[in-house]
């Protein structure tokens, strides 16, 4: 095991207790009893989960004895959600960074060696322990921002006994942590190197070997595909969702990230949690989206690190009514990027969203990109106690400011891990 001194998630001081003087960012918190314009609101945890919101001095007596948190008016959002991210891999590919600063394109790079296959290479050479090592610090810069929530992503092992390595790290991280953790099994990623020219036997390999050897071990929460002109035909696409849909998986989709395949269509039609990059998403796309109730997740840090032009048609999402998240992609060679937050600012930036959008985007539509709906993204009764308290006046201030980590006070899975 890795020598790696980790604080148990336990260690930290419960989050029991009546927290007053909250200010919830709009949108992001649903009160049990109607909180008064200008009146601060009180959130009570007991057991690790929230029990009742609402006005400040107005809880049920029965939480009389608990005891009190302070807010002092701090601004409060539920847990950020990191909906997409490879956190786990071995090497890095800065020298990709400079290939595409001399004009190099995805497709030139991949062709030439580099991308995916590069950290498949190294991947693979890492041990578990090892991996788990990198990866921890990697996961803690997200934690300090706020996140309580991540999925990680397989897909730079592309065999079954590096496929497995990758997700028992990410397990491992969630429970060491003490974060919620949802695995997602890419391994129809790249063709590997002893695969080349053979895409159909390898996506059999997926379909028959890796698949259910993982789902039975517990290991895969969803299936994912890149479907790409330099990655997995539709037809290949499709044999992984049926592959998914027999052992009762939820799939996703790397789609229409660097053109229109129709994938989101396809994805569409096996009632994908989301769409993944789309930034060449047709109408028939969003259309197909909408009726699945499929989120379109923006991937802003991957578009600025390959100065892409190309937008995701956001106005079309938005008049269609498809949730938007937001998200890292976390990943070494098309977004190196630890900071959930620096995405929203992007997605306001770049892609023209609004801050509501963009705070929806980190919370409340990346939970439900996961699966987590339910659990995560909002501040509500019945749900774990993950929320953040932000030193801030207004919400807008949280996709204003970039380059440091301002979270006050971090309350995750009922634990406070953060207090300022």
């Amino acid at each position: 095991m890795t020598t790696t001194t980790i604080p148990a998630p336990q260690s930290h001081p419960s989050a029991d207790g009546i927290w007053i003087g909250l200010r919830p960012a709009p949108g992001l918190c649903v009160p049990d009893v109607p909180v008064p314009e200008g009146a601060t609101t009180c959130v009570v945890v007991q057991g690790g989960s929230v029990q009742w919101v609402g006005p400040e001095g107005a809880w049920p007596a029965a939480w009389n004895a608990l005891p009190r948190h302070g807010a002092q008016g701090a601004l409060a959002t539920p847990g950020l959600v990191d909906c997409h991210t490879h956190l786990v891999y071995g090497g890095q590919r800065a020298n990709e960074f400079a290939m595409r600063l001399a004009g190099a394109t995805y497709e030139e790079v991949a062709r030439a060696g580099g991308g995916i296959v590069s950290s498949v290479r190294a991947t693979r050479e890492a041990s578990e322990d090892g991996l788990f090592a990198l990866a921890l610090p990697r996961l803690q810069a997200l934690l300090d921002e706020g996140v309580c929530a991540i999925e990680i992503k397989s897909g730079y092992g592309l065999a079954l006994e590096h496929e497995r390595k990758q997700l028992r790290v990410a397990r491992r991280l969630g429970e060491a942590l003490g974060v919620t953790v949802r695995t997602t099994f890419l391994g129809a990623h790249a063709l590997p190197p002893e695969y080349a020219g053979r895409s159909q036997d390898y996506t059999d390999l997926v379909c028959n070997e890796m698949l259910p050897a993982l789902a039975v071990e517990g290991l895969v929460d969803a299936v994912d595909v890149f479907c790409e002109r330099i990655a997995f035909t539709l037809a290949e696409t499709e044999q992984v969702f049926q592959a998914a849909q027999r052992l009762g998986i939820p799939v996703k989709l790397h789609a229409e990230q660097l053109s229109d395949m129709g994938g989101s269509a396809l994805a569409a039609r096996y009632g994908a949690l989301s769409c993944d990059h789309i930034e060449h998403l047709s109408q028939a796309g969003i259309d197909a989206m909408k009726q699945a109730g499929t989120v379109a997740v923006l991937l802003p840090g991957a578009y600025y690190t390959l100065r892409d032009t190309h937008l995701p048609p956001i106005a079309a999402l938005r008049e269609a009514g498809v949730p938007m998240a937001v998200s890292t992609d976390h990943n070494p060679g098309t977004s190196p990027a630890l900071s959930l937050l620096l995405m929203a600012n992007m997605a306001c930036t770049l892609f023209r969203l609004t801050v509501p959008e963009a705070l929806a985007g980190i919370t409340t539509h990346a939970a439900r990109a996961l699966g987590l709906q339910d659990t995560h993204g909002l501040i509500a009764s019945g749900r774990p106690a993950n929320f953040v308290l932000w030193p801030f006046a207004e919400a807008a201030e949280l996709a204003y400011w970039f380059g440091h980590k301002p979270a006050h006070t971090i309350v995750r899975q009922g634990r406070i891990v953060k207090q300022g």
